[in-house]
């Protein structure tokens, strides 16, 4: 761990607009590693991203695992997240209501030989895989329901349970997916995210998107201005494989993220 590694470093400006308990993505966030861009149509995600952090990639059979994480946020009560960023897509409207759908097609069953995803998203059948809506520019305060559809790892479709995304949801909110699963459909896996329907226009544009991750391993800090370590027996020792675009979820306590400065390493072997 001590010899052969790759040290990481997470410094990021605070997010406002976040939300107590709310999942915020530092992808948009100022600092280091650097601002990600705004995605547009659907695409994979590599190591290689402005926005992802930089670890050696190494040469079969030897691997590489998240060994040891440290930081400290200016908020208590946080938790950092790191998450391999597997696919993702933006530019959708909040304007754009029924009956017009948008496209989606964040298929990672079609693109599954594209980044080495093969290896990075996990068990076969898609349950390692987390999905959220990300927004990249503020959607308006009127109330609106997405219905969103998506193809399961049995290759059978359905809409997700309806969620609420009016009331001005904020650039880099973040709202988790697999739990909107509908009982009908319980034990399958989402692998594609098809399209998305708003009920009315939320009267502003902004921009959305969505995206597919891996969880990676966590920090919490409950104290703020305080460091706190997260070594590998408590990250759990996750395997990183190359091409793994890896970054930074926010968990706030408040209204703002909070300044994250945290560093670690990936260990290889």
């Amino acid at each position: 761990m001590g010899n052969n590694s790759s040290r990481i470093i997470i410094d990021k400006a605070s997010i406002v607009n976040a939300v107590a308990g709310g999942f915020i993505s530092l992808w948009r966030a100022t600092g280091q590693p650097g601002q990600g861009a705004t995605p547009t149509a659907a695409a994979t995600c590599d190591n290689t991203l402005l926005g992802a952090l930089q670890f050696t990639q190494q040469t079969s059979p030897a691997t590489s695992y998240l060994t040891i994480l440290e930081g400290l946020c200016t908020n208590a009560s946080t938790t950092l997240e790191i998450h391999d960023r597997l696919m993702h897509m933006g530019g959708l409207s909040g304007i754009v209501f029924t009956p017009t759908a948008q496209t989606v097609n964040l298929d990672l069953f079609a693109n599954i030989a594209n980044d080495n995803l093969t290896e990075r998203v996990g068990d076969t059948n898609y349950s390692d895989v987390q999905w959220w809506i990300e927004w990249y520019g503020d959607t308006g305060n009127t109330a609106s329901n997405a219905t969103i559809n998506v193809t399961f790892n049995d290759a059978t479709s359905n809409n997700l349970t309806v969620t609420a995304v009016g009331g001005t949801l904020r650039a880099s909110r973040m709202i988790p997916l697999n739990s909107l699963i509908v009982a009908a459909d319980s034990g399958k896996y989402i692998r594609d995210i098809n399209s998305v329907t708003l009920s009315a226009s939320t009267g502003v544009a902004g921009n959305f998107g969505f995206t597919a991750t891996r969880y990676r391993g966590a920090l919490y800090q409950p104290i703020a201005n305080a460091r706190f370590t997260a070594d590998w027996a408590g990250l759990g020792l996750p395997a990183i494989p190359n091409e793994s675009c890896l970054f930074a979820v926010q968990v706030a306590s408040t209204t703002s993220t909070g300044v994250v400065r945290a560093t670690g390493k990936i260990t290889h072997g």
